[in-house]
């Protein structure tokens, strides 16, 4: 059996788009032998453990059930900039004993570095880059100016290179990438994000969160009111970590834009929530900015949740909107689709592969709106759209549903990983 080597900054229980996409392929190819070297963070997570079909190796610094904003801060900003050293040592242990027929780096970062690393001692060893970048790509450039010609050589000594979206195979040639890039997505586990909810979860789901079917304070003069067919609660949704980049502030401002039916569930952790103690309030922070406007009756942050439970949120909410500022992809996007409710979104980066706007892409059939960047205006504009005009919205739900199902299914996805990259590159080891 082939054996690959995996190199992650992160992996789980820490989740986002990267880690997900590495969980679902490798779940699927079962044909080949699985190691991934990644940081630990948590003192309570073994330095070895097996997690579905890969074995996971953890190094770095480490505290005690460390928050966010502990593992941004001094000394664990430290694991990311000694990340590819450390990652690179423990791949040459581990090479003398399993004897790797590939290795694997999970962007063109801290893990595309030590790849590298590893690429120049060992030139016979295939090196697979995916690019699964999301945050700009001015950022990237400008974060990496002090190792600029390291950063080139993640590119230039790749064999491989799989991006998840036309954005980031432009991105890779523009780096220098001189060989054929793969374009295969993240993808979505269809079964999971379709399957309704039991109408006793249901029940209490809106139960919790207060969901009213039926108004009793209807206002005809609330902006809004009056022409809706059916009065009740209208649940907005976002999932996504909490930085600049994803844009919830955009959605938050949006909130005073829009009646007062109209309620915001943010399902995510990260930075931007982060709120000092109450005598010293973070004028930054959502939370701040949510009582600031008024909106703690309208806004509710449910934090970081298992992956699984994600789709059940989705299924009591109305509407999913996620006004990034950059994505290399987003697998939120396509999981929203999946469920069932249709998406409000931002043409940048690789959202304009899957997303099509009625206006901005008149040749396709609409899967999403487009909002602009920055702008709550918008963003409350499409939201008003989606509500008044129900035989758009049912177009849009059908066909991007259609979509997500045909093209995005993770096991169309692996089985892509595996014809297109896995095999190619172990055939010629």
């Amino acid at each position: 059996m082939k054996r690959v080597l995996i190199f992650s900054n992160t992996f789980h229980p820490f989740i986002g788009g990267a880690e997900i996409a590495i969980k679902e392929i490798t779940d699927r190819i079962t044909d080949i032998h699985f190691d991934l070297i990644t940081l630990r963070f948590d003192r309570r997570l073994p330095r070895f453990e097996k997690i579905g079909n890969i074995n996971v190796y953890r190094i770095g610094f480490t505290s005690t059930s460390p928050s966010i904003r502990y593992v941004i801060h001094f000394p664990y900003t430290l694991n990311n900039y000694f990340f590819p050293v450390m990652a690179f040592s423990m791949a040459i242990v581990l090479h003398h004993r399993y004897k790797y027929d590939a290795v694997w780096a999970i962007m063109a970062s801290y893990a595309g570095l030590a790849a590298m690393f590893f690429k120049t001692f060992y030139r016979k060893i295939p090196f697979i880059l995916t690019l699964q970048e999301g945050d700009p790509i001015d950022h990237i450039k400008k974060r990496a100016k002090f190792i600029h010609p390291f950063f080139v050589r993640i590119f230039t000594k790749a064999d491989t290179i799989q991006a998840i979206s036309n954005f980031l195979a432009k991105f890779a040639k523009d780096m220098g990438f001189k060989g054929q890039i793969e374009v295969i997505p993240n993808g979505v586990n269809s079964l999971l994000f379709s399957k309704d909810n039991s109408e006793e979860e249901f029940r209490l789901l809106t139960k919790e969160f207060g969901k009213r079917f039926q108004l009793e304070d209807f206002d005809p003069d609330e902006p809004g009111e009056s022409s809706r067919e059916s009065i009740g609660d209208i649940f907005l949704v976002t999932t996504s970590r909490l930085v600049p980049k994803n844009g919830v502030i955009d959605i938050i401002k949006a909130m005073v834009l829009l009646p007062k039916y109209t309620k915001l569930i943010i399902i995510g952790g990260g930075p931007e929530m982060i709120s000092s103690n109450p005598t010293s309030p973070n004028p930054k922070s959502l939370k701040y900015q949510v009582g600031a406007l008024g909106l703690d009756d309208r806004v509710i942050f449910l934090g970081s949740i298992p992956h699984s439970d994600i789709p059940k949120y989705l299924k009591i909410s109305d509407i999913f909107i996620r006004p990034s500022l950059s994505e290399g992809f987003g697998n939120s996007f396509i999981e929203a689709m999946a469920a069932g409710i249709p998406v409000i979104a931002t043409p940048v980066g690789g959202i304009v592969d899957f997303i099509f706007d009625p206006d901005r892409n008149p040749d396709k059939e609409p899967t999403g709106l487009f909002c602009e960047v920055q702008n709550p205006e918008s963003i409350a504009k499409q939201v008003k759209v989606l509500l008044e005009d129900k035989e758009l919205k049912n177009k849009i739900v059908n066909n991007a549903k259609k979509l997500a199902f045909e093209k995005y299914d993770w096991n169309l996805i692996a089985s892509q990983m595996k014809t297109k990259i896995f095999d190619k590159v172990l055939k010629r080891v």
